[in-house]
């Protein structure tokens, strides 16, 4: 077992990796790792991190590597937001822990997933230290793209690019990782698109499951526009609601400690100087909440965008796997009803929906207009 056993389907890129740690010659102070969401970047940059601090070189067993892995190693930085961005001071902190030396380690290692989600200000106050960092210290970013990055910066760093993992590799990873029934876990991998997190997820709870086959279901109910406007409130209620379940229960953990730690007691009225601090903490939960609907969002969109995609496949007598074969009914029956020039449109109204939702178009709106477009064409 090694660091890069979750690695999967990234056999050129983990070579490149390896290489560099075997070879200071090969050996850089900046690295982009891009790929498609699920590809791994995070897992990658981790395994990473850990075999430069790996006598071994990523051996999976020794303290390095294991508080690296558990992200507990005083040497390595870790920084993934739960915002909708990166805030600017996070990235300074970065900066200063950036120019201090290894405590222990072999090297100083920042990894920053998400290092799309800066902003161009932001990006700008790390250029400086990309240029120029200090001895020992590696920076790691991760993006879906290079193009998702400012030039400025990419240019400066060496890009390792993941591709999309073959669905029989994750399927494999769940078995032997997660213990997961080969056949579901291979039905989530191809589900989920190779999304190893999803995929995960998929096989292991049937509640997910279930609530993907709901959003599915949504291309067949809609027959008129009032049908889409129901569907997407629905779409935008279920966002919410899983947004409120997933982080309710840490929202008032998080504020009874800082409670706690302000000296104030349980019903005890809040002093006004103090009523800053909880308004910062209630204010980063509100940005925690919001980003996750847009995930659950964004996912039910792509889940909708394989069910089409699949649709066009059958249209076109394409000899490739269905990615929800599991729906090969349904999906005939859509593209019996259609022609491939209305399911390309479909999709193009997928992917322009995805596209106004990153940019802050209210949700509902969004959605409206995305499955307004999805209704059957005379």
């Amino acid at each position: 077992m090694t660091v890069w056993d979750d690695v999967v389907g990234q056999e050129s890129a983990v070579a490149a990796l390896q290489a560099a740690v075997a070879n200071p010659a090969a050996m850089t102070h900046a690295w982009l790792v891009t790929g498609p969401p699920g590809s791994g970047r995070s897992v990658a940059a981790r395994a990473f991190a850990a075999a430069l601090q790996c006598p071994q070189g990523g051996c999976g067993v020794c303290h390095a590597c294991t508080t690296t892995m558990a992200g507990t190693h005083p040497d390595v930085t870790l920084l993934a937001t739960e915002k909708v961005v990166i805030a600017i001071d996070e990235v300074r902190d970065l900066i200063m822990t950036a120019s201090r030396s290894p405590s222990g380690g072999r090297w100083r290692v920042i990894v920053i997933e998400d290092a799309d989600r800066m902003a161009e200000r932001t990006t700008n106050v790390l250029l400086k230290t990309i240029e120029e960092p200090p001895p020992h210290t590696v920076w790691v970013l991760c993006a879906p793209s290079v193009q998702d990055v400012l030039p400025t910066i990419r240019s400066r760093c060496r890009a390792v690019v993941l591709r999309v993992p073959p669905p029989q590799a994750v399927a494999d990873l769940l078995v032997r990782r997660d213990g997961a029934d080969p056949a579901v876990a291979l039905s989530a991998a191809r589900a989920a698109q190779s999304h190893v997190g999803l995929a995960k997820r998929l096989a292991r709870d049937a509640g997910a499951r279930e609530r993907r086959t709901a959003v599915l279901s949504i291309a067949r109910r809609i027959r008129g526009v009032g049908d889409a406007v129901l569907a997407a409130g629905e779409l935008v209620e279920v966002a919410k609601a899983e947004a409120v379940s997933a982080t309710q229960e840490r929202d008032a953990a998080e504020k009874a400690e800082l409670l706690r730690g302000l000296g104030v007691a349980d019903g005890e009225t809040l002093p006004p100087r103090l009523r800053s601090q909880l308004k910062q903490l209630e204010d980063d939960q509100k940005r925690r909440a919001t980003r996750h609907q847009r995930d659950v969002l964004d996912r039910a969109m792509v889940d909708l965008l394989s069910l089409y995609r699949d649709v066009l496949v059958v249209q076109l007598g394409a000899e490739v796997d269905l990615v929800n074969a599991e729906l090969a009914e349904t999906v005939r029956s859509l593209a019996a009803d259609s022609t491939p020039e209305q399911t390309v449109r479909r999709m193009d109204s997928i992917g322009v929906a995805r596209t106004r939702l990153g940019g802050n178009v209210a949700p509902l709106l969004a959605l409206e207009a995305m499955t307004i477009a999805l209704r059957p064409q005379g």
